[in-house]
């Protein structure tokens, strides 16, 4: 594992956008699977002038690892929000965005795996342990890209997901599974904020458990984690 502490969350998001277009810069077909969410917020302003125009870019591709249907939308909650961060500012082109969404989840590795498997995948982490989709209990460390259905605690989770509208919230969601998300050739994991420090801590110093799912990244041997002081603050005395 490399890790990576920064100062603060700008310098954490320099740093992430600097691997990202480090691995956009090589030759030859480029996928990467990107997270949506109020982390990677500052990266892609970051990212955003660095992209857009960039015809010598046109071999990047872009996959979303999860998505949340919204009933009555085309466009899902993970879609919609990379969207609105990434894809449509940074005008990436209709045909470099493959979307796993409701209807073609059961074909997502093999499609990844016929376009030449991802080279990387960027991810945040929950304070539960979650990566991906891949909440305690809903997922086992062999799965492939799974449908996961919603009971009625994670629906009441998703409501604020879907506007407030609790009519919208679905009663499944897909996520690649951790068998599907360690097959990438390299995981980029970042995380900001001291409500993230003890699972840092759980997750990448500890047993790897399926009761904290990212705890199976410590076995992918090539795992960058990129965080803030704060969000490392209990793990800098085990650096020592």
């Amino acid at each position: 594992m490399k890790l990576i502490i920064e100062k603060d969350y700008q310098s954490m998001s320099r740093v992430a956008a600097n691997l990202l277009l480090g691995k956009m810069y090589s030759q030859g077909r480029v996928n990467l699977a990107i997270t949506a969410g109020a982390t990677p917020k500052g990266m892609y302003d970051i990212l955003i002038p660095e992209v857009k125009g960039r015809d010598y870019l046109s071999n990047v591709h872009f996959y979303n690892f999860d998505e949340i249907p919204i009933r009555g939308s085309k466009l899902g909650v993970t879609m919609q929000h990379l969207t609105d961060l990434f894809f449509e500012p940074a005008a990436v082109p209709k045909e470099n965005i493959h979307e796993l969404n409701e209807t073609n989840w059961q074909e997502q590795d093999q499609r990844l795996a016929e376009a030449g498997g991802l080279d990387l995948i960027l991810m945040g982490i929950g304070a539960d342990g979650h990566f991906c989709g891949n909440l305690p209990g809903t997922t086992h460390f062999g799965d492939g890209t799974s449908r996961v259905d919603v009971d009625e605690e994670m629906q009441n989770l998703l409501t604020e997901e879907v506007g407030g509208d609790k009519t919208k919230v679905p009663d499944f969601y897909v996520t690649m599974g951790p068998r599907s998300v360690m097959q990438a050739r390299q995981l980029v994991l970042f995380a900001n904020g001291a409500k993230k420090a003890a699972i840092i801590k759980q997750a990448f110093f500890g047993p790897v458990t399926e009761t904290v799912p990212s705890s199976v990244m410590q076995l992918h041997p090539n795992l960058t984690v990129i965080l803030d002081e704060e969000a490392a603050a209990e793990i800098l005395p085990l650096l020592d």
